[in-house]
């Protein structure tokens, strides 16, 4: 099946996708607040700067879209119909890197959690998530 849009338009459309301050993200932030948490945004000092760092917790939280890192089980990971290899490869990096990333920040002591953007609403479970995650034993600072 071919695209509904022409090679331009599709084009201007992904170019107004961004990766930082989206919808979910700022979800994931307002409930952290009103909880009563204060975090740094963007933390380049770690890898994959993550969304959402807690130094002093030494907690990071990365919120994914569910198409653009994969999440499994989602259907609103489809991959589109056309140009699947491309989509499969570029999806399929973007996976790589998270983990690597994870694996980078454990081994600098940081927890990590990812949300999935289809999680962020539920208000509840992403409240129980958080707490969860944030409310464990807090590591002090060396």
């Amino acid at each position: 099946m071919a695209d509904v849009f022409s090679e331009q338009q599709r084009s201007w459309i992904m170019s107004r996708i961004h990766g930082s301050n989206t919808r979910p993200e700022l979800q994931v932030r307002k409930v952290l607040h009103a909880m009563g948490f204060r975090y740094r945004l963007h933390y380049s000092k770690l890898p994959g700067k993550p969304d959402i760092a807690l130094p002093g917790r030494k907690k990071a939280i990365f919120v994914h879209g569910c198409f653009w890192h994969g999440h499994p089980d989602c259907p609103r990971s489809k991959l589109p119909s056309t140009n699947v290899e491309f989509w499969k490869a570029k999806i399929g990096r973007t996976m790589e890197r998270d983990r690597e990333n994870a694996e980078a920040l454990a081994r600098l002591g940081w927890e990590v959690l990812v949300l999935w953007s289809c999680e962020t609403r539920r208000r509840k479970v992403l409240i129980q998530k958080l707490e969860d995650f944030l409310n464990g034993p807090i590591e002090p600072e060396q």
